[in-house]
This record gives C-alpha cells, sequence and structure tokens, in this order.
C-alpha cells in the first residue's frame, strides 16, 4: 500500500524496503524504509501528498537524503517494543491493548523473570516454529514491566527480533506474574530453546514497535 502510494506519486517503479515487518494486528509508533529515487524530492510536499492517499492509519512524517548504501533494514541497530495491557476492561482501547483483569498478577516477579533475558542469547523457545532464520541468536539489552495505574507496560529492546518473539516472552512472563511457573522454570524454559515448552502468545493488538535506532 505504502509503496504503491509512493509509485503514483512520483511517477516511477520504486521499490520500498522496510526496517521490518510485524505481525497483522501489530501497531508501529516509527518505522523506517528506504528506495532508491532520481526525482528530486520536497519533503514537505511529498509527505503531503502520499498522506493524501493513504489510509488515516498510516502516517508518513518525512523524506531525508541517506547515504547510498544506507538500508533501513540491515543498518539498524536495535529495535525497541511495548506490549500495552490493561487491567480493566475499556472500549476505547480494545484495539491498541489486550484487556484482563480479575487476574493477581505479580509485577515484581514478572521483572525479576524479564532481567533473565539479558543473560541469554538463544531465544528459540519463544520463536514461531518453522521459520527459516539463519540463527535465534537475540542480544536483549532492556526488559522491564512497568505498572501505572490500571495500565501494565512491557519494554523490550534488542538488536533483532523472531517472529512472534515478543508475544510470547510476555504470555511466558505473565504465567510467572500468576504464579504458575517459576523463575528458575522460565530460564529452563529459554535453556530448553523448545516453544512448546512457552507460554501462549498475547493478542497482537498489545504490541507496538516503538522505536528503531540507527
Amino acid at each position: 500500500m505504502l509503496q504503491n502510494a509512493l509509485r503514483s506519486v512520483l511517477g516511477e517503479k520504486t521499490v520500498l524496503m522496510a526496517a521490518g515487518r510485524t505481525d497483522t494486528g501489530v501497531h508501529a509508533k516509527q518505522m523506517f524504509a528506504h528506495f532508491d529515487t532520481n526525482t528530486v524530492i520536497d519533503s514537505t510536499d511529498l509527505s503531503y501528498r502520499m498522506n493524501a492517499m493513504l489510509p488515516k492509519t498510516i502516517v508518513v512524517k518525512r523524506f531525508f537524503k541517506v547515504a547510498p548504501t544506507a538500508h533501513a533494514r540491515f543498518d539498524a541497530k536495535y529495535r525497541s517494543y511495548e506490549y500495552h495491557i490493561h487491567l480493566e476492561q475499556n472500549p476505547f482501547l480494545l484495539d491498541t491493548t489486550w484487556q484482563i483483569y480479575n487476574r493477581n498478577i505479580n509485577v515484581e516477579l514478572m521483572n525479576e523473570a524479564a532481567a533473565i533475558l539479558l543473560k541469554h542469547i538463544d531465544f528459540k523457545a519463544f520463536s514461531k516454529q518453522n521459520t527459516s532464520v539463519k540463527t535465534h541468536d537475540c542480544t536483549v539489552t532492556r526488559a522491564e514491566w512497568i505498572q501505572k495505574k490500571n495500565q501494565l507496560i512491557f519494554y523490550i529492546t534488542a538488536n533483532r527480533f523472531l517472529r512472534n518473539m515478543v508475544r510470547a516472552i510476555v504470555g511466558t512472563l505473565l504465567e510467572v506474574g500468576e504464579g504458575k511457573i517459576s523463575i528458575a522454570s522460565f530460564e529452563n524454559i529459554i535453556i530448553s530453546q523448545n516453544r512448546s515448552n512457552a507460554g501462549l502468545s498475547v493478542p497482537a493488538s498489545g504490541l507496538f514497535l516503538a522505536e528503531v535506532g540507527y
């Protein structure tokens, strides 16, 4: 959709390369993409024309020049995600949170378990099965839960992520928070490299790609 709009505005067959992809239903607060063009671009004008063509659910912020060798996906140093949980029913937040209620959740325990993620590299246990990846290694530099009243947000940053990884981690950490599995068991799940040992993947509606860093 974005590529088609760009081609229409520029009047040339442009190939758009995004910084990554997300599952259906996942949101993005920030996303980058690169393309090559021979057209002289006015960033403000092009942004305006693109947004006039795109649905209201997609907004182009701006265009800027980068080096000819720059790559939106492979040059990214880190990506940050947020998972939003609302601890009560709210019809206005159905599309942007996962709403759970009447459940006792120990956030302190979940943070203790989340810290273990920084000690490991292989996250096959949280990866969608039967995906063609060369490695399941990821370097996690932040994994933290923060609660503000009825809002519970999980923040995680890594150099790369596997398919379904964040949603599976959140689902497993919630089992720790509800006392269904111990912190030691959480680490054993990571070590097992077996997806069937981990918890369920939480709904896509609460997940946000928050930042891509270069």
